[in-house]
């Protein structure tokens, strides 16, 4: 007899889901018990962190990770996550312990009332299996429904008892499907929107994370150079769609109307690919574009393109789509205007004794010139620096597909379990966390999985004893006598320390190449806390 347990355990082996992100409850001991010798067990001390990793991995792979929590206690802990999660449509399997299926009704301890509406909205599909016979085809749903565009998370709550029921014979058949989508667009809409590319007299291209998701970032320098198009990365940037060293490259676009509505100013069409229209956060209203321009939008996410409030979209996967326009346009000359740009993939170390006088604290946009001119080419860069997000971009270069990662939702508590994530997904590159101080409390337990695994991540914590971001929108919204906006006397030396991840401080430039050189040297996990000033650019 194959028990659903065991017929479980094959399913995610044939889909190669053979890392588990968990913190098990009572309610997971049954399932777990079961856990084959080729799958890994990736524990994390909080379910927030359990599901920073996940997303973090799955995002780095490109394929569902799977994620174990605890009923409805252990979902709830990992909500702020999934909600980074939810917007950086990142394929995750989670799987949550119900209580026996006969007192689910009573709401003994540990039930997972209405387990289904739980995680919803952040999730695109959440059930709980009518009987034991149904686990299994329930969660092949689950893993088909989180990887079909546009990806993201799914929820199954499974009763403990039915993991020692007897499967059935119908299994056999979910352990050989495959589902796919369609290719891309039909070459008539491709005809349509080269058209109207190569009749703007000034097109611009605005790429957002499923770009980088569908590692389609060289398809979009073809696109970009066929066109002499400027490029710009959508507002909040959670990827790098783009590298950054490219002489069309432009920057981030800012989170409001009338900030993009500015920089857009002087084209006619713009391309959106693989980002909504727009994620806007800050309140400045305006004009959506300027007059006179059009707008075309390439999505994924069939939700994004029915919200947008202009343009003209088409749903479609997004790899293909930006490879078939990279064909179809008709090429330009280079503009001048990137020639005279000059060589944009050079480092700038700042001198070393700049942080050595004038101030206690360094300032933030030296520190990361500093991190950028000593990181090996192919570094990855987890981000949760909110209050240095600009100076961030305006140092670090980034070349390759999978360099960036950044809470896509804005949800604190992503970028330390993230960092530990990637690092496990792609060994092969160095994983850089920059941290700020405050966003770091949100995520400290990745630490310990860091140290017990031994995922050589550097995190760098940029503490300047505020809620940087927080800061800046009080300012903005003359509310500075609020409370709670800093965080002074953390020690996170101390804190790495005791989570067993070795950690220095760095309050010179010197020290702080000299500490990063070091880390990078190791093979495990090391922390360094510099100090920062409190205001950069956000």
């Amino acid at each position: 007899m194959t028990t659903v347990n065991e017929a479980a355990w094959e399913l995610l082996r044939r889909h190669g889901m053979t890392t588990v992100f968990g913190n098990p409850g009572s309610n997971e001991l049954p399932f777990l018990a079961g856990m084959p010798e080729d799958f890994r067990y990736v524990l994390g001390l909080h379910e927030g962190a359990v599901l920073g990793m996940a997303d973090g991995f799955a995002q780095a792979t490109g394929r569902p990770a799977f994620v174990n929590l605890h009923a409805a206690s252990g979902t709830g802990n990992a909500m702020g996550a999934l909600t980074n999660a939810w917007y950086a449509h990142t394929p995750l399997v989670i799987t949550a312990g119900q209580q026996v299926r006969s007192t689910i009704g009573q709401e003994v301890m540990l039930s997972n009332v209405d387990a289904t509406l739980l995680p919803r909205p952040l999730v695109k599909h959440a059930a709980e299996p009518t009987c034991a016979q149904d686990v299994v085809r329930t969660l092949s749903q689950a893993l088909h429904t989180a990887t079909l565009d546009p990806a993201g998370p799914v929820y199954v709550s499974v009763p403990y008892d039915d993991w020692s029921a007897e499967a059935g014979t119908d299994t056999a058949h979910l352990l050989e499907r495959r589902v796919t989508i369609g290719g891309g667009l039909a070459e008539a809409e491709i005809a349509r929107l080269a058209g109207v590319l190569d009749a703007a007299t000034a097109p611009v291209l605005v790429l957002g994370p499923d770009v980088d998701s569908a590692r389609a970032n060289d398809d979009a320098v073809v696109l970009a150079e066929r066109l002499g198009a400027d490029v710009w990365v959508a507002p909040s940037a959670s990827r790098c769609p783009f590298p950054t060293v490219h002489p069309a490259f432009r920057g981030v676009l800012p989170a409001s109307v009338t900030g993009i509505t500015e920089r857009l100013t002087g084209h006619d069409v713009v391309l959106v690919i693989g980002a909504p229209v727009f994620r806007y956060h800050q309140y400045d209203p305006g004009e959506y574009l300027p007059t006179g321009t059009r707008l075309l939008h390439v999505s994924c996410d069939p939700g994004e393109a029915a919200r947008a409030p202009m343009g003209d979209a088409v749903v479609t996967p997004i790899g293909p789509a930006v490879a078939a326009l990279a064909k179809a346009v008709t090429p330009r000359p280079e503009p001048e205007r990137w020639a005279a740009a000059g060589d944009t993939d050079v480092a700038r170390l700042p001198d070393a004794a700049a942080g050595d006088a004038g101030s206690e604290r360094l300032v933030a946009a030296d520190v990361l010139a500093t991190l950028d001119a000593l990181a090996p080419e192919d570094a990855v860069w987890v981000n949760e620096a909110t209050s240095t997000v600009g100076d961030f971009w305006a140092a670090i270069r980034m070349r390759r597909p999978g360099s960036y990662y950044f809470p896509a939702s804005g949800g604190l508590g992503f970028g330390m379990p993230a960092a530990v994530g990637v690092q496990l997904a792609d060994p092969e590159r160095r994983v850089i966390a920059v941290i700020g101080d405050g966003s770091a409390n949100y995520g400290i337990t990745a630490l310990w999985s860091a140290a017990r695994y031994r995922v050589p991540v550097v995190f760098v914590i940029l503490s300047n004893g505020t809620y940087g971001a927080l800061r800046g929108f009080a300012t903005k919204l003359d509310a500075l006598n609020a409370p709670g906006l800093d965080v002074p006397g953390i020690d996170f030396v101390a804190l790495a320390e005791g989570y067993g991840v070795p950690a220095g401080r760095a309050s010179t430039l010197a020290d702080l190449r000299t500490a990063f050189e070091t880390a990078l040297a190791a093979q495990t996990p090391v922390l360094i806390e510099v100090t920062t000033e409190a205001l950069a650019r956000m």
